[in-house]
């Protein structure tokens, strides 16, 4: 059996003191791609924020990359965060760099000090998203859907064994929203990366599909049966 990527165990997910989803089993395996989907309010974000170490897991028991979830406070979430890339849905870019200077600052954050072997990995993460030749461009020259694939490319840095992507698609339009998918899928497939991704997107779901996890009435259905709502 591959590598375990993630795991939950009997995990209760708390958002301050209101239990958010209740007993919670879930395990990902290397190369897996897994959808998380839900309505607003039924704990996707809650679920996510717990997996990269922004909520506390208090009851029950969780690792990722790893790392122990119960065990986790400020001091190690930088070394759980450095095995995991994150996707945001509004990018959330520096405006005032250039996308080169934008991914060197998070390889400088996360402790890289090799001059070469930062502009090498610059040039390999923006060839593997297609970029190559836009590291001079700002955010604001980029369209939507380049912007997305340079906070691909800023989730790829560190090699991480897991990427966490919130609603990736949620601000584009359908040709570039498949774009990022193709781009996703081939990650996942060519590089081994385990992917989970939160969506609203059913019209996605359905063309790239995929095994898929719920959260509905504070509970997490595995392998839920996805229909268009």
């Amino acid at each position: 059996m591959s590598e375990v990527i993630l795991e939950l165990q009997h995990a209760n997910i708390y958002q301050g003191n209101s239990l958010i989803l209740q007993d919670v089993n879930i395990s990902v395996h290397k190369g897996e791609f897994v959808y998380l989907v839900g309505k607003t309010g039924t704990g996707k974000s809650s679920l996510l924020k717990t997996l990269y170490g922004e909520l506390k897991l208090k009851e029950g028991d969780g690792s990722v990359v790893g790392h122990n979830l119960r065990n986790m406070d400020w001091k190690k979430i930088p070394f759980l965060r450095r095995n995991l890339g994150i996707v945001f849905q509004d990018f959330q870019l520096l405006t005032d760099r250039n996308v080169h200077d934008n991914l060197k600052f998070v390889l400088k954050a996360t402790g890289w000090k090799d001059e070469k072997l930062v502009e090498e990995k610059i040039n390999d993460v923006l060839d593997k998203v297609g970029l190559r030749t836009k590291g001079f461009k700002f955010p604001f020259e980029l369209s939507g859907g380049e912007q997305q694939r340079v906070d691909v490319a800023r989730a790829l840095l560190n090699s991480p064994k897991l990427i966490l992507a919130d609603e990736p698609t949620g601000n584009l339009d359908p040709e570039t929203s498949d774009e990022i998918m193709q781009l996703l899928f081939h990650i996942c497939k060519d590089y081994g990366t385990t992917i989970i991704m939160a969506t609203h997107d059913y019209m996605v779901i359905n063309k790239f599909p995929a095994r898929t996890i719920k959260t509905e009435r504070g509970r997490v259905v595995d392998n839920a049966t996805i229909s268009i709502e």
